[in-house]
């Protein structure tokens, strides 16, 4: 997901989306320890979305303050 889509979301739905990458990033690494993952890059990918959802929460977070 693109930063501008994820600027587009609501608050409740960062919320959501957060959360759901934060699942399958765990789900990402349970398969990574019983090598089920076929691509590795799969990681990289869940952990920038997350990384993009905690970018927007705290941004909005400082532009409220």
């Amino acid at each position: 997901m693109r930063i501008a889509e994820v600027r587009a979301l609501a608050n409740p739905q960062l919320l959501e989306g957060l959360t759901n990458a934060q699942k399958e990033m765990l789900n990402l690494r349970f398969r990574l320890a019983t090598r089920q993952l076929d691509k590795p890059s799969e990681l990289t990918k869940a952990r920038r979305d997350i990384a993009r959802y905690k970018t927007v929460i705290r941004e909005r977070n400082l532009r409220e303050s």
